[in-house]
C-alpha cells in the first residue's frame, strides 16, 4: 500500500470532525471501530522497557494516548490505559492481555517490540495493532499499522545548533540500543554538526540499553572529562543519567550543555539549566492521530504512517532559551533546505559517508 502522512496540523484539523463523528457509523476501514461510539472505543499501550515515565519516548506516547482518551469520553484503567514492560519477555503476554480484553486498538511502543506484535497480531486477526518506530508492511498484516518517523531530519537541525553552541569543537552522541533506528538519529546528527563546523570532533558511544541511567552518566562523564562540551542523546530512560553528570558539574562550574530528545526535556536540565535544546519528536501526536483513525473506522492497516518535518512530526523544541539568535537564523536556513529539497539527511552509516563527501572542508 502507499504510504500515508500526517501532520500536526493535519492532526488539529481532523480533531473537530473526530468529535462530530464519534457517535456514527462507517463502512470504510477494516474491523468494525467505526460502527462504535466513541465511549466504547478502548485502546491500550505497551511500553518497551524504558517504563511509562522515561521523561522521553514512551512518557510522549503515553501522553498522546490520554489526550486522545480525555478529549473523547474515555475512563482511565477501562476505556485508555498502559501495561509497563519491566523485561522483554513481557512484551508478548501485555499484549495479548490488550487483545483478549477485546481492545480495540493496541500500540507497541518502541521497535524492540516488533516480533512481538507480529506474533500477537497473527493470533488475534480482528484485533488492531499499532508499531512506533519500525514497520510491518512487508510481513502484510491488515490489523498492523506502522508509525515511523524521520528522526534524521530533527537531529540534523539540534546538530546545526551544537556545532554554533560549541566552544571545545568537541561534541557527543549517545545512544541507547545500536540499530537501525537509533542510526537515524546519530547519523542526521553528525551530518548537521559537520553542515556548520567541519572540523568538529564527534564521538559516539551506545549503552546498549534504554532503561539505565547510571550507564548514561558513566558515559557522559568521560566524553565531558575528554573535552566535549555538549552531548545529545536519543537513548530514552539512559539519557536521564547524561542529564544527571551535566548538572553536577554545572554546579561546580563547568560550562556543560545536554541536547535532549523526544519531548521538550527542558525542565530535567533544571534547576541547573544544562539543557541546550532538544529534539522533539511528535510521538504525542502520531499516536493521538491513529487512534482517531481507529476509532472511526479508517485504521491505516497495513501501511506506514510517516511523520517529519513536512508533517511538523520532529523539530526543535520551542524552549530555546540558551541558543544564540545567530543559531537559531541557521536552524531556520537548514530547515527550509531539507524542506526544499536541497538538503536530503543521511539515515544510515552509508548515507552518512556519501554525505560525507558533499561538505565543504
Amino acid at each position: 500500500m502507499t504510504k500515508r502522512k500526517y501532520g500536526l496540523a493535519l492532526s488539529l484539523v481532523l480533531a473537530a470532525g473526530t468529535l462530530l463523528s464519534a457517535c456514527g457509523s462507517s463502512d470504510s476501514g477494516s474491523g468494525d471501530s467505526g460502527d462504535k461510539k466513541a465511549t466504547d472505543f478502548k485502546v491500550g499501550m505497551v511500553t518497551d522497557t524504558g517504563g511509562v515515565d522515561d521523561k522521553s519516548f514512551n512518557q510522549s506516547a503515553w501522553e498522546g494516548l490520554t489526550k486522545f482518551g480525555k478529549d473523547n469520553g474515555l475512563e482511565e484503567g477501562t476505556g485508555y490505559k498502559y501495561l509497563q514492560s519491566t523485561e522483554q519477555a513481557e512484551y508478548q503476554s501485555n499484549l495479548s492481555t490488550f487483545a483478549e480484553a477485546g481492545y480495540d486498538l493496541t500500540y507497541g511502543i518502541g521497535f524492540l517490540l516488533k516480533e512481538d506484535i507480529k506474533k500477537v497480531a497473527e493470533q488475534y486477526p480482528d484485533s488492531h495493532f499499532a508499531l512506533v518506530d519500525d514497520t510491518l508492511k512487508a510481513e502484510k498484516l491488515d490489523n498492523v499499522a506502522s508509525i515511523l518517523f524521520k528522526e534524521e531530519q530533527g537531529s540534523f537541525l539540534v546538530g546545526v545548533v551544537a556545532a554554533k553552541q560549541t566552544k571545545t569543537n568537541k561534541i557527543g552522541f549517545i545512544g541507547g540500543v545500536e540499530s537501525p533506528l537509533i542510526k537515524k538519529f546519530e547519523n542526521g546528527f553528525k551530518a548537521g554538526v559537520k553542515s556548520v563546523k567541519p572540523d568538529a570532533e564527534i564521538v559516539v558511544q551506545y549503552a546498549e540499553d534504554f532503561n539505565a541511567p547510571e550507564k548514561g552518566s558513566a558515559i557522559a562523564s568521560t566524553m565531558y572529562s575528554q573535552g566535549a562540551d555538549i552531548i545529545y542523546h536519543a537513548a530514552g530512560g539512559t539519557g536521564n543519567g547524561v542529564f544527571t553528570d551535566a548538572k553536577n558539574r554545572k554546579k561546580k562550574g563547568e560550562d556543560v550543555w545536554v541536547i535532549g530528545v523526544d519531548r521538550d526535556q527542558h525542565q530535567e536540565g533544571m534547576p541547573e539549566n544544562v539543557t541546550l535544546t532538544s529534539m522533539v519528536k511528535r510521538v504525542d501526536v502520531a499516536v493521538e492521530e491513529v487512534a482517531k483513525q481507529s476509532k472511526d473506522g479508517q485504521f491505516p492497516g497495513g501501511e506506514e504512517v510517516v511523520f517529519g518535518l513536512e508533517e511538523d512530526g520532529v523539530g526543535i523544541a520551542p524552549t530555546m532559551d540558551n541558543v544564540s539568535e545567530e543559531s537559531k537564523q541557521a536552524v531556520e536556513d537548514y530547515k527550509q533546505k531539507i524542506l526544499d529539497g536541497e538538503i536530503t539527511v543521511p539515515a544510515t552509516d552509508d548515507e552518512y559517508k556519501e554525505f560525507e563527501k558533499t561538505i565543504k572542508k
